[in-house]
């Protein structure tokens, strides 16, 4: 079993410490991580400039770009097999509903998703994140049942743990996404050299978070798992928007 390990808080984050300690024996484990903190990079690659790897003391692999970057190179370019899995994570914070869009740790797992590899995107979901060993102990599980019964097809799992102590975990719920409020506003802050400098503002409130949502999981300290898809194409209206094309007003 090979398993390689990505994130989007950089190769010194806790969370991929504990996620690689968690893992630990069930297979050849292999990390290659951000060289700093890159979260909110989303699915972004660098095309700009050639990346650079490199092996820090613990045997950890780093590259000065985003978490798609680290996937792809080491899927295409580093490693001389294939993993049979990837596993992005622990992030600091919750990566739930309208998140996804934005995070970095779901994009190195959806990267590794479209190049034909199982993924889970592991997230501790709390502002002091105290219990990474919680979430390590739910990845080793679900990899484990990876082990046990390999899923039928390539699948992408966004998994979403509360920031408590595991013996207090609930079930494992299957869930969706929920949605958020629009964000809080931006912050205006005046430079030293007297400009107008903005800081984008935090999440909003859940908005979706009724029962079978990823928001509801977590409120009752459930374990979220979410299965997704890359299919951006809106299906619902394709009928309509043909019937637009063809009307007479165009």
């Amino acid at each position: 079993m090979r398993i390689l390990l990505s994130n989007d808080d950089g190769y010194l984050a806790p969370g991929i410490l504990c996620l690689a300690e968690a893992l630990r024996g069930l297979g050849d484990i292999t990390v290659v991580a951000p060289e700093r903190n890159r979260s909110g990079a989303s699915n972004s690659l660098t095309l700009d400039r050639p990346l650079s790897l490199r092996r820090a003391e613990n045997g950890f692999f780093y590259v000065n770009g985003t978490p798609t970057d680290c996937v792809h190179l080491a899927v295409t370019g580093m490693l001389d097999a294939l993993p049979d899995m990837v596993v992005s994570g622990i992030n600091h914070g919750a990566n739930m509903g309208d998140d996804t869009l934005y995070s970095g740790t779901v994009a190195a797992a959806t990267e590794a998703y479209l190049l034909g590899i199982p993924a889970l995107a592991v997230s501790l979901v709390g502002f002091e994140s105290r219990n990474f060993i919680t979430a390590g102990r739910v990845a080793r599980q679900l990899v484990k049942r990876f082990i046990r019964s390999p899923y039928s097809e390539p699948i992408l799992l966004n998994v979403n743990v509360p920031d408590i102590p595991y013996e207090q975990l609930g079930d494992f719920e299957v869930t969706r996404l929920g949605k958020r409020h629009k964000a809080e506003p931006v912050i205006k802050i005046d430079s030293p050299r007297n400009e107008t400098m903005y800081w984008v503002g935090a999440a909003g409130a859940a908005q979706d978070a009724g029962k079978g949502t990823d928001f509801y999981a977590i409120e009752h300290r459930q374990v979220s798992i979410t299965p997704l898809q890359i299919d951006l194409t809106h299906t619902q209206q394709i009928s309509a928007l043909r019937a637009w094309m063809n009307s007479e007003s165009a």
